[in-house]
């Protein structure tokens, strides 16, 4: 997938429990894939499709639970020829949609840190990771976020988890990074963030990927109550 001019990334949540849409596309399938056509339409350059919510506060959900939401709509995404992430932090589910076929990213809030994880994206030349920066777990990681200097700790983070990545095999023009707004980080780290961009980029040498859509800390800047409208 070529990098050169912004990409915009639809997502495609089939989790009951998200924070965006509330469970509204994981109805069943037709629902979801009815919503990602959409996405395209609307100008979506990449479908990113989870079946784990990863808000601030969830818990985990089974790994069969996960592939049961999962598969069959990356079963039927294959077939459009469109570029599909796979939202997971799973080792195994991984394994299981890359064997399956029509996965060409593998974007990871646990930045591939999962046993696994790195040795099973370096056997597999063509699928780009996207590695993200997240402070503790997704069930506590919004209690009390704390940082010296936001801006160099994620971006320390990152560098190590590509680093490691690349000497694993990995091409370097495989890898995205993902700053991980709300990812164990209050409004001021966020804005922080925001306002680093450029400097973040730098220090790492690899692109972005940045997702702020609906999340809290939009509520926080405009006063937005309603998710769905913090587009």
């Amino acid at each position: 997938i070529a990098l050169d001019k912004p990409k915009i990334m639809g997502i495609v949540n089939l989790t009951p429990d998200s924070f965006s849409d509330g469970g509204t596309y994981s109805q069943n399938v037709q629902i979801a894939l009815a919503h990602a056509e959409q996405l395209l339409k609307d100008g979506a350059d990449i479908l990113d499709i989870g079946g784990e919510s990863t808000r601030p506060g969830s818990d985990d959900v089974s790994l069969e639970e996960e592939w049961a939401r999962v598969q069959p709509v990356l079963a039927e995404v294959a077939k459009w020829n469109v570029p599909v992430s796979l939202d997971t932090r799973r080792t195994v589910i991984m394994e299981k949609a890359l064997a399956q076929g029509g996965v060409d990213i593998i974007n990871d809030v646990a930045a591939l840190s999962n046993e696994g994880a790195v040795a099973l994206l370096a056997q597999q030349p063509k699928t780009g990771v996207c590695l993200m920066h997240m402070q503790g777990l997704p069930k506590t990681m919004q209690l009390n976020p704390q940082y010296q200097d936001v801006v160099e700790e994620v971006a320390r983070y990152l560098k190590a988890r590509a680093t490691e990545c690349v000497q694993a095999g990995i091409a370097p023009e495989r890898i995205t990074l993902d700053p991980g707004f709300g990812f164990g980080k209050n409004l001021q780290h966020n804005i922080t963030l925001i306002k680093h961009l450029p400097e973040l980029m730098d220090a790492t040498g690899f692109p972005l990927l940045i997702g702020v859509s609906r999340k809290r800390m939009i509520g926080e800047l405009t006063g937005e109550q309603d998710a769905a409208k913090r587009v």
